[in-house]
């Protein structure tokens, strides 16, 4: 399997993904899986604008698990949540990744704020600590230059 990278930003695919995470990690396709992303076709059709040269593909959680019981990933990817609820699922599920990046979680009144760059649901503090528990080494980096911060450091410390 040529999985590079496994992220989860909700802002989707942006500049700072753009700019370091996909050149530094020589991605050549992002895959995003998200349910109501898969639904919109108007995120659909924008998804990818920002990395023209990259192959970018958008599955509903579901869809994605029954594509990879079929395929196999040939090209250099890197698969993109917008939170840990489907990262978990897809982990139970058959995308085998032992490393976790969050490069974005940003804050609304469903969540507590740990970081500046990293807000959690009582429901996503369940999924990263069930991550956690099957040895997945989890980490908050905003972008390849930034310096990088224990996922389970920022759920010990709680709200800031």
């Amino acid at each position: 399997m040529a999985l590079k990278l496994v992220d989860i930003d909700d802002r989707l695919i942006h500049g700072q993904l753009a700019s370091t995470w996909i050149p530094d990690f020589g991605i050549e396709s992002v895959i995003i899986v998200d349910d109501k992303v898969a639904s919109d076709p108007v995120q659909k059709s924008v998804a990818g604008l920002a990395v023209p040269k990259v192959k970018v593909s958008v599955f509903s959680v579901e869809k994605f698990i029954q594509v990879l019981k079929k395929t196999e990933l040939k090209k250099v990817t890197m698969v993109l949540f917008t939170n840990p609820i489907d990262a978990l699922a897809m982990r139970e599920n058959g995308l085998e990744f032992s490393y976790l990046n969050v490069s974005g979680m940003r804050f609304n009144e469903e969540r507590t704020r740990l970081h500046k760059n990293m807000s959690v649901t009582p429901e996503e503090r369940d999924a990263f600590e069930k991550l956690i528990a099957m040895g997945v080494e989890c980490w908050m980096q905003t972008t390849t230059r930034d310096s990088k911060i224990s996922v389970s450091q920022l759920l010990a410390d709680g709200e800031i």
